[in-house]
């Protein structure tokens, strides 16, 4: 008889492909903390996380992913949620074993909280967050949302806008609108000179960094 694999050990993707909602999830140092928490879920002291972290993290894809495996709940964003939702919702999930994940901006005290049951429940609750993205993985969203747009973006060319661009998730889809946007408008190619413009003229680097 097949060995069964246990509840906690699901395998959630660690990448996945254009269009596909289920995979689109990079793993790295900034992130893996928060995977291998959702893999290992039937050890949380309760059947309950807060995720935090930057806003085009993943976080609601990693989630989202998640709670459809499990068959848990998921408030997103909790913190402007209805409190009183929130707290029978946690209740249930203890109950059931149905895990229910609220993402926030920010975690209790900064999300601050009315309800006093809900408070305390939340003051048991485990919290994982997202960090900003490292160098490894910001490359490889920017060559992903290249991809996204049917593009390839040379490796010399990601160098240069991974050394010289904030490393943030925002930025890197603005990276990529900018430079698709120039590339077309001036019918380039993707090379450094072409990036090197693209970035200034959108105002992602100075000017001076051209040279």
């Amino acid at each position: 008889m097949p060995e069964m694999r246990a509840p906690d050990q699901i395998a959630l993707p660690l990448d996945w492909p254009q269009g596909s909602d289920e995979s689109r999830f990079i793993v790295s140092s900034a992130n893996e903390a928060a995977f291998e928490h959702f893999r290992r879920w039937s050890s949380w002291p309760v059947k309950a996380t807060i995720l935090t972290g930057p806003r085009r993290s993943g976080r609601s894809l990693l989630a989202r992913n998640f709670v459809a495996r499990v068959g848990g709940r998921l408030f997103d964003p909790a913190d402007s949620h209805d409190e009183e939702a929130l707290f029978h919702a946690w209740n249930q999930a203890q109950e059931t074993g149905r895990p229910v994940v609220m993402i926030a901006d920010r975690a209790p005290p900064h999300w601050q909280v009315s309800l006093p049951d809900l408070r305390t429940r939340l003051a048991v609750t485990p919290v994982i967050a997202i960090e900003q993205p490292d160098d490894a993985l910001f490359a490889s969203l920017i060559r992903r949302l290249f991809a996204d747009r049917g593009l390839h973006l040379p490796d010399d060319a990601l160098r240069y806008t991974c050394e010289r661009v904030t490393r943030d998730y925002w930025t890197a889809e603005r990276v990529v609108d900018a430079i698709d946007r120039f590339a077309i408008a001036a019918s380039a190619r993707l090379t450094v000179p072409t990036v090197r413009r693209a970035l200034v003229a959108g105002g992602l680097i100075e000017g001076g960094q051209e040279e």
